[in-house]
């Protein structure tokens, strides 16, 4: 993945966020927390692109 696609895919994740933030009714709470999960799977994400981590395929939620 070249840096202009990681660089624009982080400014769409960004303008959503920012969008959903201002333009959608919710509780401060909920946006909080949204803005936390988003914030932890874009961190996640960005070190599996950059090889830190192994891939997230591996991983499974449940049993």
């Amino acid at each position: 993945m070249s840096l202009i696609n990681l660089i624009i895919i982080l400014i769409v994740v960004g303008v959503i966020l920012w969008l959903i933030n201002n333009y959608i009714p919710m509780d401060r709470k909920i946006k909080s927390i949204l803005n936390i999960v988003v914030v932890i799977v874009v961190v996640l994400w960005l070190l599996s692109v950059f090889g830190v981590i192994g891939s997230l395929s591996g991983f499974r939620v449940g049993g």
